[in-house]
């Protein structure tokens, strides 16, 4: 809810994320998509749901590699 979001959709993100411990940049403007945002709008929600989410995603692979996954972490 705090960004948004079909809790649905970005569950499967999350999912797909996990089964294939690659992060697809293309699944993440998918997701977003829907809230019909101006590229500079969508870079900061972009960032700001990664700033949530690269945590829990790192917690739930327990320790495996997300690819993709370190552009986001600072």
């Amino acid at each position: 809810e705090k960004h948004g979001l079909s809790p649905d959709a970005l569950q499967g993100f999350i999912d797909s994320i996990l089964s294939r411990r690659v992060f697809d940049p293309d699944a993440l403007t998918e997701l977003l998509r829907p809230l019909g945002l101006g590229w500079k709008a969508r870079a900061q929600k972009e960032l700001e749901l990664m700033d949530d989410l690269t945590p829990l995603l790192r917690k739930q692979a327990e320790g495996q590699e997300i690819s993709g996954l370190e552009v986001y972490e600072q």
